[in-house]
């Protein structure tokens, strides 16, 4: 076998074996969901609401960057509700007759749950439109003049949606959710109970201290906060006494070039191209991404969003521009005040 293809089954065994620890981890029940209080108070409401009558709950929208937990509620949804779920995506739903298929398939009470929903075709949406009100699809056989469209009854189901760009989901759509959740990034003693939890289901020896160290640089994701925790596993088993302490935490996260403040490689290289190349800007986003070989969505939606809640960059009409936090940062001094944003 090629070295090539050695490479890339191991690539693709560690990404299945990294999915299966993140399933692992997942909540089954709303109480054993941590974080999100506000949340859960309310969904836990519209489930309960929704058993008391007999009837599937309302269709439901989940609103709020990636690694929150958004994909854990909505199977906690289907759960709760003791309905299948199935799951799907919106960049997987390029034409009507691939939802038609999805939906013709659904038992009654079922859930279906659709990540990145704003993804979604034009001609599959405007079919989910009426599958969610009406509970029916028209299916068209034929093409032209010839084509026919055959109304087909659904049973009662509800749609759980996902979205990382909520801004991004046409109006008519957003409002057949009759109940839309704003998900919010979590403290950092939400994330030790995140991670105290993790560690039991791991079989992890996490020490206090050491879940702190973990919490304060996971970015306010649980998903983050797990996936730094297996890394600090991974290197107390090899290189330390096995139980993952404060030391631990601390040398695994240099290894895996995570700061004190959460920041990565990626986060970093886009700091210091925007502070030492551009003289702390502003610069554009395709500027920046040229700058450091990366595609300007990455750096859009996987660092800005981060650093700019972080106060080290801020966004103007001109561009990006590094702050006086963001120069610190780095351990490097401003520019004179009469030659910046800041003055």
């Amino acid at each position: 076998m090629a070295e090539e293809d050695t490479e890339g089954l191991l690539a693709a065994e560690a990404d299945e074996l990294e999915r299966a620890a993140e399933t692992a981890l997942r909540p089954r029940r709303l109480e054993e969901f941590i974080g999100q209080a506000v949340v859960r108070d309310q969904l836990s409401l519209v489930l309960d609401a929704a058993r008391a009558r007999r009837r599937s709950p309302d269709h439901i929208l989940f609103a709020g960057p990636p690694g929150l937990g958004k994909t854990t509620l909505a199977m906690i949804v289907a759960a709760e509700v003791e309905g299948s779920l199935r799951l799907t995506s919106g960049p997987a739903i390029q034409h009507a007759g691939d939802l038609a298929a999805i939906l013709s398939s659904l038992m009654e009470g079922d859930v279906l749950f659709i990540d990145e929903i704003h993804r979604l075709a034009r001609p599959a949406e405007e079919m989910l439109y009426l599958a969610m009100e009406d509970f029916r699809v028209d299916v068209v056989v034929g093409k032209g003049p010839g084509a026919t469209a055959i109304p087909l009854t659904l049973p009662p189901f509800t749609v759980v949606g996902a979205t990382t760009r909520s801004g991004l989901l046409p109006a008519p759509l957003r409002d057949r959710f009759g109940f839309t959740a704003h998900m919010d990034f979590y403290s950092p003693t939400e994330l030790e109970q995140v991670l105290t939890r993790s560690a039991r289901l791991l079989d992890v020896h996490l020490q206090p201290e050491a879940a702190t160290e973990i919490a304060t640089r996971s970015r306010g994701t649980p998903r983050i906060a797990n996936r730094l925790l297996r890394r600090v596993q991974d290197w107390a088993q090899v290189r330390g006494s096995g139980a993952a302490d404060l030391q631990a935490a601390k040398r695994a996260l240099e290894v895996f070039e995570v700061d004190a403040r959460g920041l990565d490689r990626l986060d970093r290289a886009v700091l210091t191209a925007l502070c030492r190349r551009f003289g702390g800007g502003p610069a554009g986003l395709t500027t920046l991404a040229v700058a450091i070989g990366e595609e300007p969505e990455t750096v859009e939606t996987v660092v800005e969003s981060f650093l700019v809640r972080e106060g080290l960059i801020a966004r103007t009409p001109r561009g990006r521009v590094a702050t006086p936090e963001g120069f610190a940062h780095l351990g490097l001094a401003p520019p004179a005040p009469e030659g910046t944003l800041w003055s």
